[in-house]
């Protein structure tokens, strides 16, 4: 993005900002959730996955078993581990990696109570929890492309303890089976899932993108203004002011961290803020021009088209539940 490109007074653009980038993110996500069965297994088992296209999360309860996703080496998840398969390809969860699998699919299916099982549920070793998410596709890359295939939290991980938490809630739940509990099953996927993102944020080795700079004391200083005042004016010197550094090593470290220039990054988050408000129709074209800091509809426009490849007004049209004219 140009920075000469004209933005619009911070005033004007409270409702859209916010100080929590995570939360912000997985609401443009509009996530669907699906708490998964409780998966029960004794003796050696095997379960092949088909490849998917969104997320799903999953944790250890009891025993261990070995994660083997297509073209990875495979993973030991024990006790309390947590785990995130972003995008997955085909894979595997096994007790023995060289047990023939059974397919998930089939044996889902056939699952009863809220539990699937492999063996005699007297000789039970192995329970494993977890959900599944699907997620708004135009929006989707603002986690999917930031994340690898595989988070691990391990058990001994001092960031595990919330999740550990989150995940014995996630199992008393599905063993419960009381009134509500769709809803609340929900919740609790959700809630596991952004808490393994924070786990991830706040790895020391800062995985790449957005979401490892956003703890960063000097770049995530100024990730977390941008997102605080969406429509300023900003300009690369005025965040490398915020980070504490010299304009020219802020901007190369962000772009390291952060995978693109300063004033590209906040270009695109405003537009995937306004392609939520456009597919809710929430707003008229021209309010939503100035809640993301343009000046005028025509500046707007121009920068949603070069980013959606679409009009605001044709987006909105396309994708909204219904449409009204524009005030």
């Amino acid at each position: 993005m140009s920075s000469s490109s004209s933005y619009g007074s911070s005033s004007r653009n409270a409702s859209l900002a916010s100080s929590d980038p995570i939360a912000t993110a997985v609401a443009l996500l509009r996530p669907r959730t699906v708490a998964d069965p409780g998966f029960h297994a004794a003796g050696r088992w095997a379960v092949r996955f088909e490849a998917f296209g969104y997320v799903k999360i999953g944790g250890v309860e009891q025993g261990d078993c070995w994660l083997a996703l297509d073209g990875h080496e495979p993973v030991h998840l024990r006790q309390g581990d947590i785990y995130l398969l972003v995008n997955p390809p085909g894979y595997a969860l096994a007790s023995d990696l060289t047990v023939e699998p059974l397919m998930a699919e089939e044996l889902w299916d056939g699952g009863a109570d809220g539990a699937v099982r492999i063996g005699p549920e007297g000789d039970e070793d192995t329970y494993l929890c977890g959900g599944t998410f699907w997620f708004d596709d135009s929006n989707g890359g603002i986690l999917l492309d930031v994340l690898p295939p595989l988070v691990h939290v391990q058990a001994a991980d001092p960031r595990n303890e919330l999740l550990a938490s989150v995940s014995k809630l996630l199992v008393a739940e599905v063993e419960n089976k009381a009134v509500g509990s769709s809803l609340v099953l929900d919740h609790l996927v959700q809630i596991l899932f952004v808490q393994a993102l924070r786990a991830f944020a706040e790895q020391s080795d800062h995985p790449a993108g957005w979401l490892g700079a956003i703890n960063d004391d000097d770049i995530g200083a100024a990730l977390r203004a941008m997102h605080a005042d969406i429509a300023h004016r900003w300009t690369v010197g005025e965040l490398a002011h915020i980070a504490h550094m010299s304009r020219s090593a802020f901007a190369a470290s962000f772009k390291k961290q952060v995978g693109t220039a300063p004033l590209d990054y906040l270009i695109q988050w405003r537009m995937s803020l306004a392609r939520d408000a456009l597919r809710r129709n929430t707003r008229s074209i021209s309010e939503l021009a100035l809640a993301t800091g343009y000046e005028s509809e025509s500046a707007f426009s121009t920068a949603f088209r070069r980013v959606a490849g679409a009009s605001p007004k044709q987006f909105r049209d396309r994708t909204a539940p219904s449409t009204a004219d524009d005030r």
